[in-house]
């Protein structure tokens, strides 16, 4: 490459690079061409280096000049410019080669436009000069205000959180040059949001600027603004929206709506049975607002659970209530938290309670006898409608109910509206000695309400049997059997029962006594014996 190339391929490269300084001297290229000792210089474009300002509201705006230096002035010279936008965005003047704008042009689009250039000799019609290319820039004004990436912006931060802690990072993008001044310097401030949060001026780091609350607000809006210019006068801006939630912390314990809750249980309520619900408010949401309920007092007869669907607390009866026995009953129950970390026990010191206060409702119940059973003794033989005993029973529920008695499964006997039973008919102990029946106590007012009581009779014994010998009277004896010979023992039997065991006597008739050949000897069994030989008595 000789030294003319070499000079044109330099001068290009500086003419298109955007990192030379721009100067107002005009630049010249010279093309010198050696050929032996002696250098001849040859003549060659002369421009300045071609910018326009972006934005410019006129129709015509002149850029520079573009020249030969062989031009004289004489008008003998044509200038030709051509490239993309010649005609439309770019014009020339042939004669002067004044080089115009014809629109407003924006950087932003395009930042450059490459164009070639000719000078032709009117007057032979040939090129003065080789076709060259030209750089005409469009210099930067600030037009493009910042503008946020990726928005909406959206960030969630735990409630009571610390001062400083990062929420999240805006970024604005400015299209103008950065190279030129300050054009896409930014800046960013808060327009709305403070004293909550706060901004990194330079990096658009939000952070927390004071504790927040989520039961008093859970979420908050925040404005942030970015101006260009580093917020000179004249600065263009852009904002954006933030919009920031607080996640909930376990920060509040539960408290009770009521300090004090009434339920009512019906006496006939079987154990387990759900007797009414209480609710205490826990202002944290999810696991945080989890529950459990439970007596503080030691009570035997309620007890509470917790719902896990609706966090409240379910009392339940643990053993059977007696409105006659006990009318009112006063428990202490308390809720606490299921879940509380360490760094949240400041907030919990100390368990919510209440009081309930539990009626216990009457019921229409049963009468109910006195005794569990009923014992009588009566002597056998007594007379129709003797008096066996007496059998009571109350209605305990309010009202107090009169009382009907009957009879059940015996027909020996018979009740009043007093509860005495009577004999219908004679008892005999022989026959029977024990009768067991049931006694019912119906109300008058309600005969659905009835109880029964078993009764049990004994017959006691009257001597009312005479004793009968328990063995055959026939007997035998042999011819020659001797004086006090006894013959057989014979026995007797009495259906009574006297109170101290059996006690018979044996004799013979009146009227055997003198005539009989035999006697009686009474050992509380009969032995019959000679009394003399029978050879005296009977003929042989």
């Amino acid at each position: 490459m000789d030294c003319c190339s070499l000079l044109a391929f330099m001068l290009g490269f500086l003419l298109q690079s955007p990192s030379v300084p721009v100067t107002g001297n005009p630049v010249i290229c010279k093309l010198k061409q050696l050929a032996g000792p002696h250098v001849r210089e040859k003549r060659g474009w002369i421009w300045s280096r071609f910018s326009v300002p972006e934005e410019l509201n006129t129709s015509r705006y002149h850029i520079g000049q573009l020249r030969s230096d062989l031009d004289n002035g004489n008008s003998s010279f044509l200038y030709k410019l051509l490239g993309t936008g010649v005609g439309s965005i770019f014009d020339i003047d042939n004669r002067t080669g004044d080089i115009y704008a014809l629109k407003k042009l924006d950087r932003e689009e395009q930042s450059l436009y490459t164009l070639r250039a000719q000078v032709i000799d009117i007057n032979t019609g040939k090129a003065v000069e080789p076709e060259s290319e030209f750089v005409i820039r469009v210099s930067d004004v600030n037009d493009n205000e910042p503008k946020f990436l990726h928005e909406p912006y959206e960030a969630i931060v735990p409630e009571m959180s610390p001062e400083g802690t990062f929420v999240i990072r805006v970024t604005a993008s400015d299209a103008d040059d950065p190279s030129s001044g300050n054009h896409a310097r930014l800046l960013y401030s808060l327009l709305q949001g403070q004293p909550y949060v706060s901004i990194e001026p330079t990096t658009g780091v939000i952070r927390i600027s004071s504790r927040m609350d989520r039961e008093l607000q859970d979420k908050y809006l925040v404005i942030v603004q970015a101006k260009d210019m580093i917020g000179l006068p004249g600065a263009l801006s852009g904002t954006t929206s933030v919009v920031v939630k607080l996640s909930d912390v376990n920060d509040n314990k539960p408290l009770f709506k009521e300090s004090l809750y009434r339920l009512t249980v019906s006496e006939l309520a079987r154990p387990g049975t759900a007797i009414g619900r209480i609710m205490a408010q826990d202002n944290d949401i999810g696991e945080n607002a989890e529950m459990d309920y439970s007596i503080e007092d030691d009570s035997q007869t309620f007890d509470i659970i917790t719902d896990n669907e609706t966090q409240e607390g379910i009392v339940i009866l643990k053993k059977k209530v007696d409105y006659e026995h006990q009318k009112h009953y006063r428990i202490q129950a308390k809720v606490e938290n299921r879940h509380v970390g360490e760094q949240f026990m400041q907030y919990h010191a100390g368990a919510a309670t209440t009081i309930i206060k539990v009626q216990v409702e009457d019921e229409d119940e049963p009468p109910v006898f006195l005794l569990p059973y009923y014992n009588f003794e009566i002597l056998e033989g007594s007379s129709h409608g003797s008096v066996v005993g007496t059998v009571s029973a109350i209605d305990l529920d309010q009202k107090k109910s009169p009382i009907r008695y009957s009879v059940i499964r015996s027909k020996m006997f018979s009740i009043d509206d007093n509860g005495t039973i009577i004999t219908t008919s004679p008892l005999d102990r022989e026959t029977i000695d024990w009768y067991n029946f049931s006694v019912s106590a119906t109300e008058k007012y309600n005969v659905q309400q009835v109880s029964t009581v078993p009764v049990y009779v004994q017959v006691l014994d009257i001597n009312d049997n005479a004793p009968r010998l328990a063995t055959n009277n026939m007997m035998y004896v042999c011819e020659n059997a001797r004086y006090g010979e006894v013959i057989q023992n014979i026995s007797a039997e009495d259906k009574d029962r006297p109170n101290e065991g059996q006690h018979l006597y044996f004799n013979l008739s009146v009227e055997d006594t003198n005539n009989s050949s035999f006697i009686i000897v009474d050992n509380q069994e009969l032995v019959l014996a000679f009394k003399k030989s029978l050879s005296s008595t009977f003929p042989s």
